[in-house]
């Protein structure tokens, strides 16, 4: 039996011919490998290229952020110093704002102290001559006063002054309208009337008792005694002597005051000093410018001259008389006083 070829011994088969359609296939799958894999190429450049730029960008923002956190770094210390400037800065301006208040402060103060002083040597100067004036009885030192106070304010030149200046021109004028008494005429006549009380006869005075008689009587005439004797001529002046020593110890008279006449001789002295003590006490009153007080003692004196001393003797009239002149002169006019002119500065003086 003749043996059968085996599959490896068996002659190639050849391959059937492909057909001419394979062929183009097979170029256009070549081509479009070669174009998958040029596309491919140029996308892993690009993506190369990409992930370099990225590499670069990641590196630049990487550097970036370095130099952003150094500068942030310096910008949060340059903040703190600046800070702590500001806070230096504030708290000197707070400081020069301090002294400035201070400043101003002690410049109002200085200014307002001034001015102060200024209105009180003003209110003082015028009260004491106030003062003065209630002690002569005369308007020139208060007028005095008011021109130096106006003078001193117009110099000052500050309007809060201005109502203290009007004010003072308001008194000048109620000054210049205003009457006073004359006190020292008045205290003249008192003097006179002190020193006269000393002589002044009492009703019941014996001493005076020729006072009493007549204007119109005389003495009898002497006779003559020169043809007679001259015995005969001294008996008969020794008779005359003793009969008009008779005549005088017995007085007839009309008294008005029984009392005047039981005064004792030693009481006249304290009649005298209590006459005096009236005059004195109205002269202090007309001093001390009270003057109802004064009318008061020159009534009481009034009285004690018409009630114990004779109003017939010519000094008792001549002390009635003066009495009499001190009564019609003392008005009832008083100082004027400077009541608006103290308002004012005590106005200016509290800062209103």
């Amino acid at each position: 039996m003749s043996e059968q070829p085996t599959p490896e011994h068996a002659p190639p088969v050849p391959a059937p011919a492909p057909p001419s359609g394979g062929h183009f296939a097979l170029a256009l799958a070549t081509l479009l490998a070669l174009a998958g894999l040029a596309s491919s190429g140029l996308l892993w450049q690009k993506l190369g290229n990409i992930q370099e730029q990225l590499a670069r960008q990641s590196a630049n923002n990487g550097a970036s952020a370095t130099e952003a956190r150094t500068l942030a770094r310096q910008a949060e210390e340059i903040a703190r110093d600046t800070a702590a400037r500001l806070t230096v800065t504030e708290t000197r301006v707070s400081e020069v704002a301090l002294q400035r208040s201070q400043l101003e402060e002690l410049m109002q103060s200085v200014s307002r102290s001034r001015d102060e002083t200024l209105v009180v040597d003003i209110e003082a100067s015028l009260r004491l001559a106030q003062q003065q004036a209630q002690l002569t009885g005369s308007l020139e030192p208060l007028v005095a006063a008011l021109k130096s106070a106006q003078q001193r304010i117009e110099r000052a030149a500050q309007p809060r002054l201005a109502p203290v200046q009007r004010a003072i021109a308001h008194d000048l004028e109620h000054i210049a309208r205003s009457t006073v008494t004359d006190t020292a005429g008045l205290l003249a006549r008192l003097d006179d009337l002190m020193r006269l009380s000393d002589d002044l006869p009492t009703l019941g005075g014996v001493a005076h008792a020729s006072a009493m008689r007549r204007p119109g009587g005389s003495a009898p005439a002497a006779k003559d005694h020169s043809s007679a004797p001259w015995w005969q001529a001294q008996l008969a002046k020794g008779w005359e002597l003793v009969r008009d020593e008779a005549r005088g110890l017995v007085r007839v008279s009309r008294i008005d005051q029984p009392e005047a006449v039981l005064l004792a001789p030693e009481q006249e002295f304290f009649l005298r000093e209590n006459l005096k003590l009236k005059l004195q006490s109205a002269r202090l009153g007309l001093l001390a410018r009270q003057f109802d007080a004064a009318r008061t003692d020159l009534a009481g004196a009034t009285a004690a001259l018409n009630k114990y001393f004779d109003p017939a003797a010519r000094r008792t009239q001549n002390a009635a008389t003066l009495l009499q002149q001190v009564q019609a002169s003392l008005k009832t006019a008083d100082l004027p006083r400077l009541d608006e002119t103290f308002t004012a500065l005590n106005t200016a003086a509290a800062g209103r």
